[in-house]
């Protein structure tokens, strides 16, 4: 799970709000007349996770996501069974994220903290540096040639732009500000992102994205700047915290759903 992506990894959201956001078809499935301890996985759940996560993404889903979509999914499904066993459905019918959110807090009751000292506390903090360093950050211009966007008309105008040749009757100039390297990676691509550090600010460059060359220069360059472990004490303490629970709710699920036989139809995880 270390490459999920955080949004996926939120503790206690992963349970209700994406069970029920995500799965409104759960009450089909659960309809059928199945083994009460057989979860049926079908492909019903695949194409309402791939729908609403291209939704809110603007992307399918990756192998991995979609991997751990069915995982919640199922998750969701165990707490719904449970909670029905446990009978916490009374006086709250056919509200199914209730019911999870009840079954959940009876799991809840049983996780604990492991004791923390500042030796696990900052080893912790060590292997998730990347969410605290703050990250090295761009600011570069973009100048957009019209109307003629082939490569060489591209590399011809870039030429101009370095000789002083005036541009802006043949593009319009974007600013970017402040614009860290995971929002570039993300936006434009690796190739680019390679290609912007190592440019030398002040020069008009053909540079490669997914969507083929674009005429940009960088100004300025922040350098990216470590995270202070001291400073930021409090919060990695509460984000242990929240991760730990995380984890130790999911484990405990895990081992409620051992008195189930998961099925998968249609795709296979």
């Amino acid at each position: 799970m270390a490459n999920t992506p955080g949004w996926l990894r939120e503790p206690l959201l992963h349970f209700v709000l994406l069970g029920a956001a995500l799965f409104a078809v759960d009450h089909y499935l659960v309809s059928r007349e199945d083994d009460p301890h057989t979860i049926v996985v079908g492909a019903e759940v695949d194409e309402e996770a791939r729908r609403l996560f291209a939704a809110s993404r603007g992307r399918e889903p990756n192998a991995d996501e979609l991997k751990t979509l069915r995982e919640r999914w199922v998750d969701n499904e165990v707490l719904y069974r449970e909670g029905l066993a446990l009978r916490v459905d009374q006086g709250d019918p056919a509200i199914r994220e209730r019911v999870i959110f009840k079954a959940l807090s009876v799991v809840d009751a049983g996780v604990k903290l492991p004791p923390i000292d500042e030796k696990v506390l900052r080893d912790w903090f060590e292997r998730k540096r990347a969410k605290y360093d703050e990250p090295a950050r761009y600011d570069f211009e973009e100048a957009v040639v019209s109307p003629d966007t082939t490569e060489a008309a591209l590399r011809g105008f870039v030429g101009a732009l370095n000789t002083g040749t005036p541009g802006d009757a043949k593009a319009g100039l974007r600013v970017f500000k402040g614009r860290p390297r995971a929002n570039l990676e993300q936006s434009y691509g690796a190739d680019f992102v390679a290609a912007l550090e190592a440019a030398k600010p002040g020069q008009w460059l053909a540079l490669p994205t997914r969507d083929g060359l674009r005429a940009i220069r960088l100004d300025a360059v922040t350098p990216a700047k470590p995270a202070d472990f001291e400073r930021l004490h409090g919060v990695v303490l509460q984000d242990w915290t929240d991760a730990t629970l995380a984890d130790q709710r999911t484990a405990a699920v895990r081992t409620l759903a051992r008195k189930y036989s998961i099925r998968y139809e249609g795709a296979k995880p």
